[in-house]
């Protein structure tokens, strides 16, 4: 009867220490959210090759994530891809968003994160597209800028047979920083040359070049501050800069990098029609790239604004108003159907350049 008792009580206290499976609860998991959105939720103005994205608060099973993010117009679902990288779900059109249209964003219930638990409730938001004109926005005005083809600030060169349809103006350096052109002497308010179809400028010939050449200068900072300040753009980071073979439609274009074209781009629209490059660093069109207009678009209503360099490779064939912040360089063989106005040099190598 002691032993029976000793033993009963140690089985007791057995349990007592180890405690009861039987009633011990499983923890507690977090339930995964929605914890960032873009674009932001009611936000208007919305580039139309946007990037939807959702981000969790937790890992989450990609596949539930995969088929649970949609994007609707209306009640119409935009194709699109999604991919899910380091919490982070993104929904990528496979065809440009239409212009001024509200969009539906969603993730739904069935996104699961890894232990199985789904969102309480479905995350949805809107957005907005931007307005777009079917000619694109408003033109850059050049201003006193305008009445140059080539217009530059610390120098402009040339080697080989160059032949330029326009006039060239420099300024505030002197006609020795213009270099390559035999030009005539002497010099009045302006001088000419074998390779200009049209008069060239300096800042120190007779007056009034000096004063015409201070406001054209001004006029194309001006013109490349304008360009560069434009809001909404109708597309970003397109291509990420590699913008080759495309056909674009008049529009603003913003990139944060450089942009390259190493073989064509198409730019096609109306005579009034309009684009505006934004380029937060260099423009490099590739060895005998060419650049088309079609539907009637004019050069002289594109406009390429370029923070860094602009360089034209060798037999390019260029359309436009080039608004660089540096260097326009144009290697053997390039011509612009266009005008090179340039912060600081332009430099040529049997190029041609071309009012247009």
């Amino acid at each position: 009867m002691i032993r029976t008792t000793a033993l009963l009580v140690t089985a007791t206290l057995l349990v007592a220490a180890c405690g009861d499976d039987s009633t011990t609860e499983p923890p507690l998991t977090a339930i995964p959210t929605v914890t960032a959105i873009s674009p932001a939720n009611a936000a208007t103005g919305v580039a139309r090759n946007v990037a939807v994205t959702a981000t969790f608060s937790e890992p989450m099973a990609s596949a539930t994530v995969i088929t649970s993010f949609t994007v609707r117009a209306g009640l119409v679902n935009v194709p699109g891809v999604v991919t899910y990288v380091g919490n982070i779900a993104t929904f990528v059109p496979t065809a440009t968003l239409a212009s001024n249209t509200l969009f539906t964003a969603t993730v739904s219930t069935a996104a699961e994160d890894m232990q199985g638990d789904a969102l309480a409730t479905a995350r949805t938001w809107t957005f907005t597209t931007v307005s777009t004109s079917a000619t694109g926005p408003a033109a850059v005005n050049l201003g006193t800028a305008a009445n140059y083809v080539i217009l530059a600030k610390s120098g402009v060169s040339t080697t080989g047979v160059t032949a330029i349809t326009g006039n060239v103006g420099l300024s505030p350096a002197a006609a020795t920083f213009i270099t390559g052109f035999a030009l005539s002497s002497p010099a009045g308010t302006f001088t000419t040359s074998s390779l200009v179809t049209g008069q060239v400028f300096a800042a120190n010939y007779g007056t009034p070049t000096p004063a015409a050449l201070t406001a054209a200068v001004l006029d194309m900072q001006t013109a490349y501050t304008n360009a560069a300040g434009r809001t909404l753009p109708d597309f970003i980071e397109l291509g990420a800069g590699n913008i080759n073979g495309l056909t674009l439609a008049p529009g603003l274009y913003k990139w944060g990098t450089t942009v390259s074209i190493p073989a064509t781009l198409t730019l096609n629209g109306g005579a009034n029609a309009v684009w505006i490059f934004q380029i937060a660093q260099n423009l490099t069109v590739g060895n005998g790239a060419i650049i088309t207009l079609t539907g009637g678009a004019q050069a002289q209503n594109v406009f390429w604004q370029v923070a860094g360099s602009t360089t034209l490779g060798t037999t390019v064939q260029m359309k436009g108003i080039i608004l660089s912040q540096t260097l326009v360089s144009m290697n053997t063989g390039a011509t612009l159907i266009g005008r090179a106005l340039a912060q600081t040099a332009v430099t040529l190598n049997a190029s041609t350049v071309t009012n247009p």
